[in-house]
């Protein structure tokens, strides 16, 4: 599924964000064995999996997740700091990535003088900045009015098309869903792919 976008949806306590946790590297499963980019990850050491994370994955969460001390560049220069990058040369790079989300005008404010809107597209371009094959969004518009909602989920998806940056996101609304090439249902801890929708979904 390179360079798709993917739906992962349940009612609460599913397991979608354990399932999602799993994809991110930051949980095992507790049988059987996962792939990534086909390296069975049961078998790597715990340094080797934070190298793949910080160099693959990008994360962008519901709450945002940003510093909030910190200026919009450095939120997002942060992870190449991660990597050995110098100052100057991150904060280049991240400067770059906000101007794509359309923030070139809020690179040095800090989270609390921005919307949850632009918070979040700050968030995006973090998880955009080291370049990585998969983003992982868990409900990245439920703290988001449904204007705002329609813009990010624009936003990912022409990033998802234009730089092919495979997608997959856990939500619970269906409009959102349908705008993916696949949906995948958790259900009791088991995984289906899926076209149908139920009302019953919940967060």
């Amino acid at each position: 599924m390179r360079g798709q976008s993917c739906a992962i949806v349940g009612a609460s306590g599913s397991g979608k964000s354990t399932l999602l946790n799993i994809l991110g590297l930051l949980d095992q499963p507790s049988s059987g064995y996962f792939q990534f980019s086909g390296v069975n990850i049961t078998n790597v050491t715990p340094n080797e999996r934070a190298r793949i994370r910080n160099q693959e994955i990008g994360f962008v969460f519901q709450s945002f997740n940003l510093l909030p001390r910190m200026q919009a560049l450095d939120n997002v220069a942060l992870p190449l700091l991660y990597r050995g990058y110098s100052r100057s040369l991150a904060r280049q790079e991240a400067k770059y990535q906000l101007e794509l989300v359309g923030l070139a005008g809020r690179i040095y404010h800090r989270p609390a003088d921005l919307s949850g809107g632009q918070r979040q597209r700050v968030a995006i371009a973090r998880a955009l900045v080291g370049k990585p094959s998969l983003i992982l969004a868990d409900e990245p518009t439920g703290n988001l009015d449904s204007a705002t909602a329609r813009d990010i989920m624009a936003l990912l998806l022409s990033l998802n098309r234009e730089q092919g940056v495979t997608l997959v996101m856990v939500t619970h609304d269906e409009a959102i869903a349908k705008n993916m090439q696949r949906c995948l249902y958790v259900n009791g801890g088991r995984l289906s792919e899926t076209d149908l929708w139920l009302d019953s979904l919940d967060a």
